[in-house]
């Protein structure tokens, strides 16, 4: 199978996005987020995707965790989707920018209530000495918003990465798989493709 390529790499983003949700078992929004430390070392895991659209793909975190950290001083960042019902992978890298605070309210208030809590509750990536100190961060905040509305922390929030290059893989018979890449022009109006060799 190849890759039907579009003008647009968010169309055809759009179009394999879908298809994962109908096939993939756990999570077709998961996505692997890289990023680089202080000392130039990189740094992976995985997050959820929440959005995307015309101006990047938006994660939320807790924006003094590591990613965070290492995200806001770099200003840069990439992604990796793979899709293994489809055989397909999709490699992202760029920019980033923070959401809104409309919009991560928006998303933060859309929440579970004890999600919510957590958010308040975790120091994100920072030693803890043993789960207890968890479980008591939770109760504190839980006892702190037993009633009412619970705000957003203001170091959670959303991260947009805004694509330089877009690159699609679809694997092929005997390793020869099939890759486009997508590249902002100069002017970063428009997108240049190109096939690369597997």
């Amino acid at each position: 199978m190849s890759i039907s390529a579009t003008d647009d790499p968010f169309e055809l983003f759009k179009t394999w996005f879908q298809e994962a949700q109908e096939s993939e078992t756990n999570d077709p929004n998961a996505v692997t987020v890289a990023t680089v430390d202080e000392d130039g070392m990189p740094n992976v895991r995985v997050v959820l995707l929440k959005d995307f659209d015309a101006e990047g793909f938006v994660f939320y975190t807790n924006l003094e965790s590591a990613k965070g950290n290492e995200i806001r001083t770099t200003g840069k960042s990439a992604m990796c989707f793979h899709w293994k019902s489809r055989q397909r992978q999709v490699r992202i890298r760029g920019m980033i920018e923070l959401v809104s605070d409309e919009q991560a309210d928006e998303y933060f208030n859309s929440r579970p209530r004890q999600s919510r809590i957590g958010a308040w509750a975790s120091k994100q990536s920072r030693p803890m000495k043993g789960r207890g100190d968890l479980l008591q961060a939770v109760a504190k905040f839980t006892l702190k918003y037993a009633v009412g509305r619970i705000p957003r922390p203001s170091y959670w929030s959303g991260i947009r990465l805004k694509p330089s290059s877009i690159e699609f893989w679809q694997a092929g018979e005997f390793r020869l798989h099939h890759r486009i890449e997508y590249c902002r022009t100069a002017n970063g109006t428009s997108w240049e493709q190109r096939m690369l060799f597997p």
